[in-house]
């Protein structure tokens, strides 16, 4: 299993984690400015967020997009 996830950079990372990463590292206010959703935008909190990003893939796909370019690039 870790043969095929050697090349990703993600793996064993939860989404809750990456989620409050990014929040501690920009705050909701700039996430929702770098991240176009309400979720970031409406009084955001932690669960709120995961609910939604558990669900729509396109924003799931940005947040982990800007977690890699945040603390991997």
């Amino acid at each position: 299993m870790s043969e095929t996830q050697k090349n990703n950079p993600l793996h064993g990372i939860k989404l809750e984690q990456i989620l409050t990463e990014l929040v501690e590292h920009y705050g909701w206010e700039e996430l929702a400015i770098r991240i176009n959703i309400n979720c970031f935008k409406s009084d955001p909190s932690i669960r709120s967020s995961l609910k939604f990003l558990r669900t729509t893939q396109w924003a799931r796909d940005k947040v982990e997009a800007l977690f890699l370019e945040t603390f991997f690039d």
